[in-house]
Parts: C-alpha cells; sequence; structure tokens
C-alpha cells in the first residue's frame, strides 16, 4: 500500500487522523483515541493551538511546573519551566532556596546587540566592492526606514552595516554584516524583512545574492549570572575540600569536551525550561549557545567557578537572544502567564532570569556528582514514573516509596520489590 499523500494540508483535522491510521496503523481505533483525547474541550482554545503550525493533529502536552524562592538582584522570583525530566525543577527549587539565604543570584546583561547577514558572492576587485558598498549606504537605511520606525521608536533599530570579506573561507564569498537592537522582541522577522530590503539594493550584475537571513549566533547579546559567598557556608562539614572539587569540576568541563557537552547539557535543562514556558525560541538559544561554548576552537564549559580569599564564586556568561512581545509569547495562554508571573519583564530581564536558572541547574548537579553522585537523587526522582510502568495501585506505590526511603533505587530494585510486594499479597 503507498503511503504517499497528496492534497494532506487540504484535509481537515478527523480525516489527516482517518488517514494515518489507516495507512500506518493497520485502522486501529485505539491511535485515533489517543490522538483526540488530548484536544482542548475549549474548542476557542483548540482552533488556537492548531493554527500555530501546520497539519496538527492533536497536543501534546508537556508538564508546566513552578519554581519558587529565586532571589535575583535582590527581587524575588517565582520561575515557571516547562520540561518533562523530573529532577530539574526540584534541582532548581532547592538551589533557589539555598541561595536565597546567601545573598541571591546576582545578574546583568552585557550587550543585547543581534545579528544579520546579507550572504552574497562577488569575482571582481575588493576595492571596487568596497566603494560601491560604501556609496550604497545610505540607500541601505532609507529602504528600511518604514521598516524600523517602531523600533526605533522603542531603542531599537540598525545598529550598523559592515562589509565582510570571506573569500579565505570561501573563493569570491563576502557578507554585508548587519546589527540590530530589538529592544523587547526577539526580531527575528524584524531582522529578516530588513536584511532582505538591503539584498534588493544591490543591484550590480557582479553581485550574486545567496541568501539573507539572521544569526542565531549572538555573542554580542551577552548575560551574566553568579553566585558567591564564603567557602564555610558551601557545606555543612568538610567545605574546602568538597568546594575545591566543584571548582575542579568546573575546570574539567573546560578542559574536556566529553564531560562539556554533557555539563553542558544540564546548565540547558534550566534554560530550555524558562524558554519553552515563556514562549521564545529554544532551538536557537540552544544553537547559539553551544556555538558560544565552542567560540575559542574547543568546545568548552559555559559556566566557571574560583576560589579566593576563602570565597567561593560560581558564574555563567552565555548569549540569549528572547522577546517578551510578540510570537507565540503574545497568542498563548500559559506563556503569556509565565511572562505575568514573572511581573511582565523586559527582554533584558528575562535573559537574566534564564541564564540564573541555567546556573542554578549547574550547581545542583555539580553540587551532586562531587558529593553523593548524580545517580541518588535523580533516581529518587524518577521512582513514581517506575512505578506507574509497573501499574501499580495507589496503595502500592506509596508503599513501595516509603520502602525507598533509604535504599538505592535501580530499575531493577524497583521491578524486584514490586514483585515481592505482589507475591506476598
Amino acid at each position: 500500500m503507498s503511503k504517499t499523500v497528496h492534497g494532506f494540508s487540504k484535509l481537515n483535522k478527523s480525516e489527516k487522523i482517518d488517514w494515518l491510521v489507516a495507512t500506518f496503523f493497520d485502522g486501529d481505533p485505539k491511535v485515533a483515541e489517543v490522538l483526540r483525547q488530548y484536544w482542548h474541550d475549549n474548542q476557542v482554545l483548540q482552533d488556537l493551538h492548531d493554527d500555530f503550525i501546520e497539519n496538527t493533529l492533536s497536543n501534546f502536552y508537556m508538564p508546566y511546573a513552578v519554581a519558587p524562592n529565586f532571589v535575583i538582584n535582590g527581587r524575588d522570583y517565582t520561575v515557571p519551566m516547562v520540561i518533562e525530566e523530573s529532577s530539574v525543577v526540584a534541582a532548581a527549587s532547592l538551589v533557589a532556596k539555598f541561595w536565597s539565604t546567601r545573598g541571591g543570584f546576582k545578574a546583568q546583561v552585557l550587550s543585547s546587540t543581534k545579528i544579520g547577514q546579507v550572504h552574497f558572492m562577488y569575482e571582481g576587485p575588493t576595492a571596487s566592492l568596497e566603494a560601491y558598498i560604501e556609496s550604497k549606504m545610505a540607500r541601505f537605511y532609507e529602504v528600511t526606514e518604514k521598516l524600523t520606525r517602531n523600533m526605533r521608536q522603542r531603542g531599537g533599530g540598525i545598529l550598523d552595516i559592515a562589509l565582510r570579506d570571506k573569500t579565505e573561507a570561501l573563493p569570491h564569498y563576502y557578507q554585508l554584516h548587519v546589527s540590530f537592537e530589538t529592544a523587547d522582541s526577539m526580531g527575528a522577522n524584524f531582522i529578516n524583512s530588513c536584511l532582505e530590503a538591503i539584498a534588493g539594493e544591490l543591484d550590480r550584475e557582479d553581485i550574486q545574492v545567496v541568501m539573507s537571513i539572521l544569526s542565531n549566533y549572538v555573542p554580542d547579546c551577552l548575560v551574566r549570572a553568579e553566585v558567591c559567598c564564603p567557602v564555610t557556608d558551601l557545606y555543612p562539614e568538610n567545605a574546602a575540600h568538597l568546594a575545591q572539587k566543584f571548582v575542579q569540576a568546573v575546570q574539567i568541563a573546560h578542559a574536556a569536551p566529553h564531560r562539556a557537552v554533557t555539563h553542558n547539557k544540564g546548565i540547558m535543562n534550566g534554560i530550555d525550561a524558562v524558554v519553552i514556558a515563556t514562549g521564545n525560541d529554544f532551538r536557537a538559544v540552544e544553537a547559539g549557545a553551544h556555538a558560544y561554548a565552542a567560540r575559542n576552537g574547543r568546545y568548552q564549559s559555559l559556566t566557571h567557578a574560583s576560589i579566593e580569599n576563602g570565597e567561593f564564586r560560581c558564574w555563567i556568561e552565555l548569549p540569549l537572544s528572547l522577546g517578551t512581545v510578540g510570537g507565540l509569547t503574545s497568542l498563548h495562554p500559559l506563556s503569556k502567564l509565565s511572562l505575568q508571573l514573572l511581573g511582565n519583564p523586559s527582554a533584558k530581564e528575562l535573559m537574566m532570569v534564564i541564564a540564573v536558572a541555567g546556573l542554578a541547574q549547574n550547581f545542583a548537579a555539580l553540587r551532586a556528582l562531587t558529593t553523593t553522585g548524580i545517580q541518588k537523587g535523580h533516581m529518587k526522582m524518577h521512582l513514581t514514573n517506575m512505578i506507574k510502568q509497573l501499574g501499580a495501585s495507589e496503595e502500592e506505590k506509596q508503599f513501595l516509596i516509603h520502602y525507598f526511603e533509604n535504599r538505592t533505587v535501580s530499575h531493577q530494585a524497583v521491578v524486584e520489590a514490586y514483585k515481592n510486594l505482589v507475591k506476598d499479597r
């Protein structure tokens, strides 16, 4: 049976599901039931979700949670998080409370410049191209004036347009490298529209425009967050030794790329969870963060740690291109609620909150790794999921949770405990 379909996008949602079930699931009605059970009863809300993307069949739910007790620059925050990994929110909450009594988190936006580029090929003399681009510079600003007017009123707009010679990397390749300030919007559509207008002015026959597009690598849209306290405040005992192990763990992530990838993945657990909750683009944030981690030619940690004069300090510095207006932030009810929960922050304030979430996750992970190990707390958080997979009743679930309070949790141990419980009954 052919699995090719024509005109799929023109089918209504039920017709799409019918085709999918008939073609890939042997007509099993349970498949359609699974898809339909996640539809919203509120049709207005469902219609809103259906329009987010093409060929929507259902809604894929993710847990929406909050991590309270964050203190950032002296202000209290409860941070919204959307993630499926059970230990992330618990770790964030624990670390937030820990640092709330030790001065909290300090954060600052170092810069907020975003980048877009017109990529083109040119085979003539570079000096001739430079003169041509200089002659067109006023026109570039003129053709984007209508696009930038509202953005300029909000303090944004085009900051700079520069010709970049990239012929060493690729023969005949040049860029118009354009810098932007986009205020409280992420600015993707704004940037791309400006770039296409600029590209339209490159009207010489010996210039071939290949493409015009923003870059998700934004090393000048940078935020820093940190925590610090006396070493003696870090651990209830053996603080100096454990603090040194913590610093060494960060140093290892700077020295060993295999460790750095997992180290930074943990950071992104916290960052992505808040990015998603606030309706921002976590793929763009991920790509930019990992590119920044490799900016020195070797993939390294996004966090740093030091001990000087008896004081422990841990900090993160990374690029975050975010928005608090436009896009999903203005459409998704939970995204709007998340921003309200955070006090309707500016894009810069949101950058600071999200950087703090990443630092908190890293601190939690390294504190566990250098003391009890990651699995003790991690597997405890997965215990209820494992119990559910076994089909345990509520009574059995409570028994097993109590049983493993002071025991090592592993999948095999949970299975054996459940089998013994059922057998004994």
